[in-house]
């Protein structure tokens, strides 16, 4: 098997452990993110329902032109302070970070980072 076989399914293992644990409500929505290569997604989703609140990624319209040229991690990090922001706006205060079987290293600190300086609280 490959590295990067081996590599993608040990982050589906430690995914499944991880949302066995989180799930997403009304108060507390799951904020889950996901990245690629190139581009980093971020998502409030309510499992009770299965709805997303709100979502936004680096390709998302509203960022696409404050982001620019920054690096991928400037850039994680302006889309966890947008995400942030616009869950302030709709008065959710609290979530639960799902770091969908990623390290918590690099971009995805990032984003979480930029999330808890708009004030959201993880």
């Amino acid at each position: 098997m490959s590295q990067k076989n081996e590599r993608e399914t040990a982050r589906q293992n430690r995914k499944g452990r991880i949302r066995k644990r989180i799930f997403g409500t009304e108060q507390r929505p799951r904020l889950s993110v996901f990245r690629s290569a190139k581009h980093i997604y971020a998502q409030l989703v309510i499992d009770s329902t299965g709805s997303t609140i709100l979502a936004a990624s680096t390709l998302s319209p509203d960022l696409r032109a404050e982001i620019g040229d920054l690096d991928k991690s400037d850039a994680a990090k302006k889309v966890g302070q947008w995400i942030g922001k616009k869950a302030l706006e709709k008065n959710i205060q609290r979530v639960v970070f799902d770091r969908n079987g990623f390290l918590y290293h690099g971009r995805i600190k990032a984003l979480a980072d930029g999330a808890r300086e708009s004030g959201l609280v993880f």
